[in-house]
């Protein structure tokens, strides 16, 4: 149940993440870079449903945890320069950091479960 709701916040951030580097003008490399971490958080973790073994999956959930924890710095450049707005940056922030809230705890788990 978790990883599919993971997994389903992960692609709706995604999407999010998509539409706003449509929409940002004049600053491509930015948005690239945001592209590229917003949407290998979910991509990590689809990875992960099919890992070979429990530490394969523990470090596709990590690497996912790594983008997550960009993703969030790129936010946070982008609307400190302007290129966002107050609303649309908390929106994005709140989603990005309960991914990694999730991500933190499957981690956890994992290693607990790994380690019995």
């Amino acid at each position: 149940m978790a990883d599919n709701k993971l997994a389903d916040l992960s692609t709706e951030f995604a999407v999010q993440i998509l539409r706003l580097t449509d929409s940002i003008k004049g600053h491509y490399s930015l948005a690239n870079q945001l592209e590229r971490s917003g949407t290998s958080i979910g991509a990590n973790i689809r990875e992960a449903q099919y890992a070979h073994g429990k530490p394969d999956f523990i470090s596709k959930l990590q690497i996912a945890l790594k983008e997550a924890n960009e993703t969030g710095y790129w936010l946070e450049l982008l609307y400190k320069t302007n290129y966002i707005d107050e609303q649309t940056y908390k929106s994005l922030d709140t989603a990005c950091a309960s991914i990694r809230v999730i991500l933190i705890a499957s981690i956890n788990t994992a290693k607990e479960n790994n380690e019995n």
